[in-house]
């Protein structure tokens, strides 16, 4: 069941939209603001708020890759793959993470601090190779720079 704090905060988002399943990314937000991931439970609960079907908003929320349908560490760390970045130091960004953070893209860490994420483009070329630790870009990254990074994400 939805919460009462995030059916008023996805009211909030349908403010201004012409009608309720114009909120659905917006429902799918709050949610994941408030519980770190959106299950299929969430997605009923959600479309029952929307008056939309299941299968309409897990539609919307497989085609957003920042739509997380897996639990999630506390930090979602995304590593910037796209050919910039690749050519810039993105292997060498992903070792240092993975030997540091001892997980696998796609994986958690076992105390649920982080999990590293690959995506296509954050849209940061100009700064890369990049990286986003929840809502923070960071760019240009260097390997020896991670760790006094991922001290600022308790």
């Amino acid at each position: 069941m939805l919460t009462e704090a995030e059916k008023r905060d996805i009211l909030e988002e349908m403010e201004a939209l012409p009608e309720r399943r114009a909120a659905c990314i917006g429902a799918l937000n709050v949610v994941q603001r408030h519980r770190r991931w959106v299950s299929d439970e969430s997605v009923r609960d959600i479309a029952e708020f929307l008056e939309m079907t299941p299968d309409e908003v897990d539609n919307v929320a497989t085609f957003y890759n920042l739509i997380f349908r897996r639990p999630v560490g506390r930090h979602v760390i995304l590593l910037c793959n796209s050919a910039t970045c690749w050519m810039l130091g993105y292997e060498s960004l992903l070792d240092w993470l993975k030997r540091r953070l001892e997980i696998e893209l796609g994986q958690t860490t076992s105390d649920d601090r982080f999990t590293l994420l690959p995506v296509v483009c954050l849209g940061a070329c100009d700064r890369a190779p990049a990286l986003m630790i929840d809502e923070d870009l960071h760019g240009p990254v260097e390997a020896d720079t991670l760790e006094a990074l991922l001290e600022q994400y308790p």
